[in-house]
C-alpha cells in the first residue's frame, strides 16, 4: 500500500482528495490511497510521519507551506524563490527525523524529505496559452501566500507588475488609488486574495471595474465558484477571463510525476 494526502488546516474540502481518489480509481492505480491530514499544529508534523511509515508524499495546503519549509532536507530551486513547499516526495533516510529514531512509532523507518511548488508550474502553464503581446504589465490583487507563486511566474515571464493591496504595503498601492491610466496599462489583472470563493459570491476586489476592456486578461486563482463576480465583471466588458481550476489540475498532475518519480527509483 502506498499513501498519499494532504497537511493543511483546516480541511473542509479538498480539491486534492477528490482529485486523486478518482484518478487512482479510474487509471486502475492499485494499493494507492489519497488521505487528508488535518494538522493544526505543524509541530506535530514529525508524529504525522511516525505514525504513517505508508507514506510516500503529501500536499502542503494553508496554512502551512511555508513553515513546513524547515523540515525539508532538500527543496527544490522553485520552492526556494518562492519560500513555500505545496509538495513533499518522501523516501528513505532523512536526517531531520534521524532524532526520533529511538522514539516510538518511527520503529526502523527513516525518511528524506524533499520539498516542490507546483503552485509556480500550474499557475505559469495555464497563463501562458492566454497571454498576447499587449499583456505587457500586470496588476496582481493581493500579497499573501497565494501570490507568492503568482510573483515567481510574472518575474519568469517578464511582465512587471504592482502589487494592490487593502493595506499600504511596501511596494503596493491601494486599491483607492487606482486610476483609469494604471487599468490601460496593466491589461493582466490577477486576483489572489480569497474574495468571491463561495458562499461569498458578491464580494469582488474593488477595482474599478468601468476600465476594463477586450484587451485585459483577469485571472482569478477561486477556482469555487466557476465564475466569481470579479471574472463576471470583466467578461461582461469583453476581457478574457480564467478561474483556478486548471491550476489545480496541473499542479495535482505535477505532484503526481514527482511522486512517481520515486516510485521508479524505488
Amino acid at each position: 500500500m502506498k499513501q498519499y494526502g494532504l497537511i493543511g488546516y483546516p480541511l473542509t474540502h479538498s480539491f486534492s482528495a477528490k482529485y486523486f481518489t478518482e484518478k487512482f480509481k479510474t487509471e486502475n492505480i492499485e494499493d494507492h490511497v489519497y488521505e487528508l491530514f488535518e494538522l493544526k499544529n505543524l509541530d506535530n508534523f514529525p508524529d504525522l510521519l511516525r505514525a504513517n511509515t505508508k507514506l510516500c508524499g503529501l500536499n502542503v495546503t494553508v496554512p502551512h507551506k511555508i513553515g513546513v519549509v524547515r523540515y525539508m532536507d532538500w527543496i527544490s530551486d522553485e520552492a526556494k524563490e518562492v519560500g513555500a513547499v505545496n509538495c513533499i516526495r518522501i523516501s528513505a533516510e532523512s536526517p531531520v527525523l534521524a532524532a526520533f529514531s529511538g522514539e516510538v512509532g518511527i520503529q526502523d523507518h527513516d525518511f528524506k524529505l524533499e520539498g516542490f511548488n507546483t503552485d509556480v508550474y500550474g499557475f505559469e502553464h495555464s497563463l501562458k496559452p492566454l497571454l498576447h503581446h499587449h499583456h505587457k504589465r500586470a496588476l496582481l490583487l493581493g500579497n499573501g501566500g497565494a501570490a507568492r507563486a503568482v510573483k515567481c511566474v510574472l518575474d519568469k515571464l517578464e511582465i512587471p507588475y504592482q502589487l494592490v493591496t487593502r493595506k499600504r504595503e511596501r511596494d503596493s498601492m491601494l486599491y483607492s488609488e487606482l486610476t483609469k491610466k494604471m487599468m490601460e496599462d496593466h491589461t493582466l489583472i490577477i486576483n489572489t486574495t480569497p474574495l468571491g470563493t463561495s458562499p461569498n459570491i458578491h464580494e469582488c476586489p474593488p477595482i474599478p471595474y468601468e476600465y476594463i476592456t477586450e484587451h485585459h486578461l483577469l485571472y482569478d486563482l477561486i477556482y469555487n465558484p466557476e465564475q466569481t463576480l470579479f471574472l463576471k465583471q470583466g467578461h461582461e466588458r469583453g476581457a478574457a477571463t480564467k478561474n483556478g481550476f486548471e491550476m489545480l489540475v496541473l499542479q495535482a498532475e505535477k505532484s503526481w510525476e514527482i511522486w512517481k518519480s520515486n516510485e521508479v527509483v524505488q
